[in-house]
Protein backbone atom coordinates (compact mmCIF):
# COMPACT_ATOMS: atom_id res chain seq x y z
CA UNK A 1 0.00 0.00 0.00
CA UNK A 2 3.15 2.46 1.22
CA UNK A 3 4.64 1.69 -2.28
CA UNK A 4 1.01 2.10 -4.51
CA UNK A 5 0.63 5.49 -2.67
CA UNK A 6 4.12 6.60 -3.07
CA UNK A 7 3.36 6.14 -7.12
CA UNK A 8 0.38 7.74 -7.06
CA UNK A 9 1.88 10.96 -5.10
CA UNK A 10 4.63 11.02 -7.77
CA UNK A 11 2.35 10.32 -10.66
CA UNK A 12 0.05 13.83 -9.20
CA UNK A 13 3.20 15.63 -9.19
CA UNK A 14 4.02 14.67 -12.52
CA UNK A 15 0.27 15.65 -14.09
CA UNK A 16 0.00 19.09 -11.78
CA UNK A 17 4.26 19.78 -13.43
CA UNK A 18 2.94 18.78 -16.83
CA UNK A 19 -0.35 21.42 -16.56
CA UNK A 20 1.78 24.33 -15.05
CA UNK A 21 4.58 23.69 -17.39
CA UNK A 22 1.99 24.09 -20.69
CA UNK A 23 0.19 26.76 -19.10
CA UNK A 24 3.26 28.46 -19.25
CA UNK A 25 4.23 27.73 -22.65
CA UNK A 26 0.96 29.21 -24.13
CA UNK A 27 1.60 32.13 -21.72
CA UNK A 28 5.32 32.82 -22.88
CA UNK A 29 4.46 31.91 -26.74
CA UNK A 30 0.86 33.63 -27.07
CA UNK A 31 1.97 36.55 -25.06
CA UNK A 32 5.55 37.23 -24.96
CA UNK A 33 6.87 36.48 -27.88
CA UNK A 34 4.87 38.14 -30.29
CA UNK A 35 5.13 41.65 -27.91
CA UNK A 36 8.71 41.28 -27.90
CA UNK A 37 8.66 41.16 -23.51
CA UNK A 38 11.71 40.64 -22.01
CA UNK A 39 11.80 40.71 -18.67
CA UNK A 40 14.07 37.77 -17.42
CA UNK A 41 14.60 34.39 -18.14
CA UNK A 42 15.77 31.97 -20.44
CA UNK A 43 12.44 33.28 -22.65
CA UNK A 44 13.43 36.60 -22.15
CA UNK A 45 17.11 36.76 -23.77
CA UNK A 46 15.74 34.43 -26.23
CA UNK A 47 13.38 37.28 -27.32
CA UNK A 48 16.61 39.95 -27.24
CA UNK A 49 18.29 36.85 -29.16
CA UNK A 50 15.82 36.20 -31.75
CA UNK A 51 15.64 39.89 -32.91
CA UNK A 52 19.05 40.44 -33.83
CA UNK A 53 20.23 36.35 -35.26
CA UNK A 54 18.04 34.64 -37.62
CA UNK A 55 16.67 32.02 -35.48
CA UNK A 56 13.38 32.14 -33.37
CA UNK A 57 13.05 32.94 -29.77
CA UNK A 58 11.36 29.18 -29.58
CA UNK A 59 14.56 27.72 -30.95
CA UNK A 60 16.96 29.96 -28.43
CA UNK A 61 14.74 28.82 -25.56
CA UNK A 62 15.62 24.91 -26.10
CA UNK A 63 19.16 25.43 -27.10
CA UNK A 64 19.83 27.52 -23.53
CA UNK A 65 17.71 25.35 -21.67
CA UNK A 66 19.86 22.42 -23.18
CA UNK A 67 23.17 24.32 -22.05
CA UNK A 68 21.31 25.55 -18.64
CA UNK A 69 20.91 21.11 -17.77
CA UNK A 70 24.13 20.75 -18.55
CA UNK A 71 25.50 23.34 -16.44
CA UNK A 72 23.14 22.27 -13.61
CA UNK A 73 24.10 18.61 -13.41
CA UNK A 74 27.93 19.92 -13.55
CA UNK A 75 27.63 22.44 -10.86
CA UNK A 76 24.90 20.41 -8.57
CA UNK A 77 24.58 16.76 -9.35
CA UNK A 78 22.21 14.68 -8.79
CA UNK A 79 20.73 17.44 -6.57
CA UNK A 80 19.69 19.21 -9.65
CA UNK A 81 17.12 17.07 -10.45
CA UNK A 82 14.89 14.85 -12.44
CA UNK A 83 11.96 17.42 -12.29
CA UNK A 84 13.92 20.14 -13.13
CA UNK A 85 14.85 18.48 -16.20
CA UNK A 86 11.54 17.63 -17.56
CA UNK A 87 10.31 21.05 -16.90
CA UNK A 88 12.95 22.52 -18.66
CA UNK A 89 12.59 19.74 -21.67
CA UNK A 90 8.84 19.94 -22.05
CA UNK A 91 9.15 23.74 -21.88
CA UNK A 92 11.36 23.61 -24.83
CA UNK A 93 10.00 20.87 -26.76
CA UNK A 94 6.62 22.62 -26.41
CA UNK A 95 7.40 26.18 -27.56
CA UNK A 96 9.10 24.22 -30.46
CA UNK A 97 5.55 22.20 -31.40
CA UNK A 98 3.59 25.29 -31.02
CA UNK A 99 5.88 27.32 -33.39
CA UNK A 100 5.24 24.48 -35.80
CA UNK A 101 1.55 23.80 -34.88
CA UNK A 102 0.59 27.24 -34.51
CA UNK A 103 2.51 30.06 -36.21
CA UNK A 104 2.39 33.48 -34.93
CA UNK A 105 2.94 36.56 -37.18
CA UNK A 106 2.11 38.79 -34.54
CA UNK A 107 0.70 39.31 -31.12
CA UNK A 108 -2.41 38.23 -30.49
CA UNK A 109 -4.41 41.64 -29.76
CA UNK A 110 -3.71 45.58 -30.35
CA UNK A 111 -3.79 45.93 -26.29
CA UNK A 112 -0.05 45.65 -25.41
CA UNK A 113 -1.17 46.22 -21.59
CA UNK A 114 -3.70 43.71 -21.57
CA UNK A 115 -1.48 40.96 -23.16
CA UNK A 116 1.28 42.24 -20.62
CA UNK A 117 -0.83 41.24 -17.89
CA UNK A 118 -0.87 37.36 -19.25
CA UNK A 119 2.40 37.33 -19.80
CA UNK A 120 3.04 38.06 -16.05
CA UNK A 121 0.44 35.93 -15.05
CA UNK A 122 2.05 32.97 -16.76
CA UNK A 123 5.95 33.57 -15.97
CA UNK A 124 8.51 32.19 -16.87
CA UNK A 125 10.96 31.42 -14.37
CA UNK A 126 14.61 30.90 -15.07
CA UNK A 127 14.88 27.70 -12.41
CA UNK A 128 18.34 26.34 -13.10
CA UNK A 129 20.11 29.75 -13.20
CA UNK A 130 18.15 30.66 -10.11
CA UNK A 131 19.26 27.46 -8.34
CA UNK A 132 22.81 28.07 -9.25
CA UNK A 133 23.01 31.16 -7.63
CA UNK A 134 21.79 29.94 -4.50
CA UNK A 135 23.83 27.29 -4.21
CA UNK A 136 26.90 29.91 -4.85
CA UNK A 137 26.14 32.89 -3.39
CA UNK A 138 23.95 34.25 -0.25
CA UNK A 139 21.43 36.11 -2.38
CA UNK A 140 18.06 34.02 -1.87
CA UNK A 141 16.07 32.79 -4.76
CA UNK A 142 14.10 36.00 -5.72
CA UNK A 143 17.08 38.45 -5.48
CA UNK A 144 18.85 35.69 -7.90
CA UNK A 145 16.45 35.95 -10.50
CA UNK A 146 15.94 39.61 -9.95
CA UNK A 147 19.74 40.12 -10.90
CA UNK A 148 19.33 38.03 -13.76
CA UNK A 149 16.47 39.22 -15.25
CA UNK A 150 17.01 42.79 -14.52
CA UNK A 151 20.45 42.22 -16.74
CA UNK A 152 18.57 40.32 -19.60
CA UNK A 153 15.63 43.44 -19.19
CA UNK A 154 18.50 46.00 -19.78
CA UNK A 155 19.32 44.26 -22.93
CA UNK A 156 16.25 44.61 -24.10
CA UNK A 157 15.52 48.43 -23.72
CA UNK A 158 19.21 48.23 -26.31
CA UNK A 159 17.84 46.13 -28.77
CA UNK A 160 13.98 47.40 -29.19
CA UNK A 161 11.87 50.26 -28.91
CA UNK A 162 11.51 52.79 -25.46
CA UNK A 163 7.98 51.51 -25.45
CA UNK A 164 8.87 47.59 -25.25
CA UNK A 165 11.76 48.75 -22.48
CA UNK A 166 9.19 50.10 -20.57
CA UNK A 167 6.62 47.41 -20.85
CA UNK A 168 9.74 44.50 -20.04
CA UNK A 169 10.72 46.74 -17.04
CA UNK A 170 6.74 46.65 -15.73
CA UNK A 171 6.63 42.63 -16.71
CA UNK A 172 10.30 42.38 -14.41
CA UNK A 173 9.17 44.14 -11.54
CA UNK A 174 5.62 42.33 -11.24
CA UNK A 175 7.20 39.23 -11.75
CA UNK A 176 9.64 39.33 -9.21
CA UNK A 177 7.12 40.30 -6.52
CA UNK A 178 4.59 37.42 -7.27
CA UNK A 179 7.75 35.07 -7.15
CA UNK A 180 8.67 36.53 -3.83
CA UNK A 181 5.72 36.57 -2.59
CA UNK A 182 5.15 32.83 -3.76
CA UNK A 183 8.74 32.18 -1.63
CA UNK A 184 7.58 33.47 1.25
CA UNK A 185 4.30 31.54 1.14
CA UNK A 186 5.41 28.46 0.48
CA UNK A 187 7.95 28.74 3.72
CA UNK A 188 5.64 30.81 5.80
CA UNK A 189 5.23 29.10 9.28
CA UNK A 190 3.46 30.53 12.41
CA UNK A 191 5.90 31.03 15.54
CA UNK A 192 4.02 30.98 18.90
CA UNK A 193 4.19 32.70 22.35
CA UNK A 194 1.33 31.07 24.55
CA UNK A 195 1.26 32.00 28.34
CA UNK A 196 -0.94 29.87 30.49
CA UNK A 197 -0.91 29.18 34.64
CA UNK A 198 -1.09 24.91 33.26
CA UNK A 199 1.25 23.78 30.39
CA UNK A 200 0.74 20.49 30.53
CA UNK A 201 -2.07 19.39 28.21
CA UNK A 202 -1.25 21.87 25.65
CA UNK A 203 2.60 20.74 25.53
CA UNK A 204 1.50 16.81 25.07
CA UNK A 205 -0.95 18.03 22.52
CA UNK A 206 1.72 19.75 20.36
CA UNK A 207 4.13 16.19 21.16
CA UNK A 208 1.55 13.82 20.21
CA UNK A 209 -1.08 15.14 18.08
CA UNK A 210 0.97 18.07 15.84
CA UNK A 211 4.36 15.56 16.48
CA UNK A 212 6.25 18.73 17.11
CA UNK A 213 8.55 20.17 20.09
CA UNK A 214 8.06 23.29 22.25
CA UNK A 215 10.11 25.06 24.78
CA UNK A 216 8.87 25.96 27.97
CA UNK A 217 10.01 27.81 31.30
CA UNK A 218 8.24 30.07 34.41
CA UNK A 219 7.55 33.40 34.42
CA UNK A 220 6.26 36.09 36.76
CA UNK A 221 2.82 38.10 35.42
CA UNK A 222 4.14 41.83 36.14
CA UNK A 223 0.67 42.57 37.35
CA UNK A 224 -0.70 40.14 39.65
CA UNK A 225 3.11 38.88 40.44
CA UNK A 226 1.68 35.12 39.94
CA UNK A 227 3.97 32.83 38.39
CA UNK A 228 2.85 31.54 34.69
CA UNK A 229 4.42 28.76 32.07
CA UNK A 230 5.34 30.81 28.58
CA UNK A 231 5.40 27.91 25.90
CA UNK A 232 7.34 28.39 22.70
CA UNK A 233 6.76 26.17 19.85
CA UNK A 234 7.28 26.61 15.52
CA UNK A 235 3.99 25.13 13.32
CA UNK A 236 2.88 24.81 10.23
CA UNK A 237 -0.11 26.78 9.27
CA UNK A 238 -2.20 23.64 9.16
CA UNK A 239 -0.91 22.63 12.37
CA UNK A 240 -0.98 26.00 13.34
CA UNK A 241 -4.98 26.14 13.37
CA UNK A 242 -5.35 23.11 15.30
CA UNK A 243 -3.41 24.50 18.34
CA UNK A 244 -5.37 27.80 18.29
CA UNK A 245 -8.49 26.02 18.27
CA UNK A 246 -7.06 23.64 20.82
CA UNK A 247 -6.17 26.27 23.58
CA UNK A 248 -9.73 28.40 22.66
CA UNK A 249 -11.50 25.29 23.17
CA UNK A 250 -9.97 23.85 26.70
CA UNK A 251 -7.73 26.86 27.91
CA UNK A 252 -9.79 29.88 26.65
CA UNK A 253 -9.89 31.76 30.26
CA UNK A 254 -6.75 31.29 31.25
CA UNK A 255 -4.07 31.30 28.56
CA UNK A 256 -2.40 34.51 25.95
CA UNK A 257 -1.44 33.78 23.16
CA UNK A 258 0.92 35.64 20.70
CA UNK A 259 1.07 33.86 16.68
CA UNK A 260 3.88 35.64 14.76
CA UNK A 261 4.68 34.85 11.22
CA UNK A 262 7.85 33.81 9.80
CA UNK A 263 9.68 32.36 7.00
CA UNK A 264 13.16 31.98 8.34
CA UNK A 265 12.97 29.14 10.69
CA UNK A 266 16.07 26.91 10.95
CA UNK A 267 16.70 23.85 12.80
CA UNK A 268 15.09 19.98 12.81
CA UNK A 269 12.05 19.52 11.47
CA UNK A 270 12.24 22.51 9.20
CA UNK A 271 15.35 24.05 7.62
CA UNK A 272 18.47 22.69 8.10
CA UNK A 273 21.79 24.72 8.35
CA UNK A 274 23.24 24.40 4.96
Amino acid sequence: MEVKSKIGQTVLEYIMLTLATLVLVVGVYVFKFPNNFSFGGVTGISVILGAVLPYSPAWFTFVINMVLLVIGFIFLGKSFGIKTVYVSVLTSVGLSLCEKLFPMDGPLTNQPVLELIFAIVLPAVSAAIAMILKKYTSFNIGMALFIVDLAITIAACMVFDIETGLFSFVGLMAKTLVIDGTIENVNLCKYFTIITDSPDDIVLFIHNELGKGATTFKAEGSFTHKQKYVILTVLKRGQAVELRNYIKLNHGKDTFIMITNSSEIIGKGFRGLN
